[in-house]
């Protein structure tokens, strides 16, 4: 053989062989995805091997028998190699369920609905589930935090509402604040009966005796943070900031009343906040009131907080407005990676109200500090509350404590810098106590690492 023949034959070899980016990917290994998020307070809340990026619901709902139907159309994206997983449905069966348009295998193993596709999802890639469903919803119950979830009025109508689980109750849902998804509701209910949900009002038209209710919010929300109010309300809809402004009253309770009253400074609330933690972070606001004895509490489900009618018995209370408008920054904007890191939702909630006083010519902040410093029972910290605490004292008003004391050590402008640099850079994301440590010691150009472990841990007075 000549050495051109030679060197030709060796070409010809080297074309034939493959580089090692062009080796084939070795086949991929599909397993289960966790049936739960892995939340050291709540491990089985929520679900693994997938992010949720939306839910989808288009429903009936009947008040006279509680009778809930529909889909649910939830897309998503793997992030491992998928053989299952799971969705969290408590007290309502699927009928059917489809995963890219195919028919899946599911299951109900209590409050888990365990879907198979037929082939299996491979890590990254976007996939689409239809789950059809309906029952009778009902409440879940919390040894240590009580009933949340739906609530059936009779034919008055239904709540859906609590913390930190209810959105499993009404929808199948990866139910943990840490996988967030934009939502879109449209309800169909018997004419003359209204439906409040989150995020911006859509159209609703009415025909055969039905109408049907749209609301859409397109920024990421953790699940707990979802709603639908149900029943006959006083609905007051204009503008504010140019965004839609939204907010109701029931009828039971009277139209010029002290919750209205409180209701009708959410804009002049929000324009307040926003100097003190910046630009609010939604494409709509507002708030409803519910006239409904087992709700003792407000929450602030996105976009639009529910209150309890009790904070409005002894008279006009902007200060509970205040508290909720200010979770839209701090828990629902800026939302907990896991539930023990409460405190910075609450603390920052809390000191809100603190500010609001101040501005309204009442307490200063510091007058409410120094009260609440003197009479504290300092055994309980609220760096790790555990989940009988959760909504405890030391969540709200040590955490509460916590912030003021932070912007006494730091100063006012870095604090207040501090504050709106973290709403910025977290903006529609999840974080931690210790990411915000590490913000914090940042802004005052020194370790706070004493400091935030005296007010968060330490079961003694904070030496101030």
């Amino acid at each position: 053989m000549s050495r051109r023949a030679g060197w030709l034959v060796l070409l010809l070899m080297l074309a034939g062989c493959s580089t090692p980016e062009e080796q084939p990917k070795p086949a991929p290994v599909f397993s289960a995805g966790a049936d739960g998020a892995g939340d050291p307070y709540y491990p089985k809340y929520g679900n693994g091997g997938y992010d949720v990026a939306g839910y989808d619901l288009d429903l009936d709902y009947e008040p006279s028998s509680n009778e809930l139907s529909g889909t649910a159309t939830i897309t998503a994206t793997a992030t491992q190699d998928l053989s299952r997983f799971n969705l969290d449905l408590a007290g309502l069966t699927a009928s059917a369920v489809t995963v890219d348009g195919a028919a899946a295998t599911s299951k109900a193993e209590g409050a888990e609905l365990v879907i198979t596709p037929t082939t299996g999802i491979v890590n990254g890639r976007p996939f689409t589930v239809v789950v059809t469903y309906g029952g009778k919803p009902g409440p879940t119950e919390n040894d240590t935090l009580g009933t949340s979830g739906w609530l059936s009025s009779g034919t008055a109508g239904a709540i859906a509402l609590g913390q930190p689980e209810s959105a499993s109750t009404w929808f199948p849902v990866n139910d943990h604040p840490s996988d967030k998804a934009t939502f879109t509701l449209a309800m169909s209910v018997p004419e003359g009966v209204e439906v409040l949900s989150n995020g911006v009002p859509g159209a609703h038209e009415t025909s055969g005796g039905r109408t049907t209710w749209r609301w859409s919010e397109t920024s990421p929300m953790a699940s707990y943070l979802s709603t639908v109010v149900i029943g006959q309300y006083r609905i007051t809809s204009g503008t504010h900031g140019g965004r839609p402004m939204v907010t109701a009253v029931p009828e039971s309770m009277p139209e010029d009343g002290p919750a209205a009253k409180s209701l009708a400074r959410t804009g002049e609330i929000t324009d307040f906040l926003e100097t003190q933690f910046g630009p609010y972070p939604f494409a709509a606001n507002g708030g409803v009131v519910v006239d409904d004895e087992r709700i003792r509490y407000a929450l602030e489900t996105q976009s639009r907080p529910v209150y309890g009618n009790t904070f409005f018995l002894g008279g006009e209370n902007t200060g509970v407005v205040a508290h909720e408008l200010a979770h839209q920054w701090f828990g629902d904007s800026v939302a907990l990676t896991r539930w023990q890191d409460i405190w910075l939702n609450e603390g920052f909630a809390t000191y809100a109200e603190w500010l609001w006083s101040e501005h309204s010519g009442e307490q200063t902040a510091q007058e409410i500090f120094d009260e609440r410093y003197r009479a504290f029972n300092w055994s309980e910290p609220p760096g790790d509350p555990t989940p009988r605490r959760l909504f405890g004292e030391a969540v709200y008003q040590r955490g509460g404590m916590t912030v003021h004391a932070l912007r006494k050590e730091i100063g006012d402008e870095a604090f207040f810098k501090l504050v709106k640099g973290w709403t910025a850079e977290h903006r529609d994301g999840n974080v931690t106590t210790a990411q915000f440590i590490t913000a914090a010691n940042t802004a005052a150009g020194r370790s706070l690492d004493g400091f935030f472990e005296a007010w968060l841990n330490g079961t003694s007075r904070p030496k101030i």
